[in-house]
């Protein structure tokens, strides 16, 4: 004889589920970090655009015309 079928919803389940990882310091530090450096380029970006904007009114204002 097989074994009956366990019903659904009972919450029997054969495979397995990973539990999640708990979020260490160590996450943290590595997230602040990337969040660190992503507002450093942002702003170097940003400043160099500004700078090279900047270098055209220059130029266009000394032009000989």
């Amino acid at each position: 004889m097989s074994q009956p079928e366990p019903e659904h919803g009972t919450g029997q389940d054969d495979r397995a589920t990973p539990e999640p990882s708990p979020t260490t310091a160590d996450d943290e530090t590595w997230k602040g970090k990337g969040v660190a450096l992503r507002a450093f380029f942002y702003i170097f970006g940003t400043h160099l655009f500004a700078g090279f904007v900047w270098l055209l009114f220059y130029l266009g204002d000394h032009a000989r015309k």
